[in-house]
């Protein structure tokens, strides 16, 4: 079992319920871009499937984030590349962050630097 979330079924569950257009993270360079989910999924660095590639460029209203654990200040904590972080520091706007992780794994410390995203809601088991 991995650490972070499998939102694969919610991503599944979306496309089939035709109500919202489903985007997901696309590795480049130091951080992501975003891609409109769609099969067949290709293993690429890290182990992470992703779709092909796409010149796409559209506004999130939403995005769900899985997280390893958060801090005292709710800000990310992730396995440590920052793509997340860096990602969402370029955007021009800031969707609606949601972490989603197993189970609450909070420190009340703050171990985050002030990069680093915080979730607007959290959801756990």
């Amino acid at each position: 079992m991995g650490m972070e979330v499998d939102i694969l079924p919610l991503i599944k569950k979306l496309r089939r319920e035709k109500k919202v257009e489903v985007f997901v993270p696309f590795m480049f360079e130091d951080s992501f871009k975003i891609v409109k989910y769609r099969l067949p999924l290709i293993k690429k660095r890290f182990g992470i499937k992703e779709p092909n590639d796409s010149h796409l460029k559209p506004k999130i209203d939403v995005a769900v984030v899985p997280v390893v654990g958060i801090d005292g200040a709710y800000k990310r904590i992730g396995f440590g590349k920052g793509m997340y972080d860096r990602f969402f520091y370029r955007l021009k706007y800031q969707p609606t962050k949601i972490f989603v992780q197993r189970e609450l794994c909070k420190t009340s410390q703050i171990i985050t630097d002030h990069y680093d995203i915080q979730a607007d809601y959290i959801i756990t088991n």
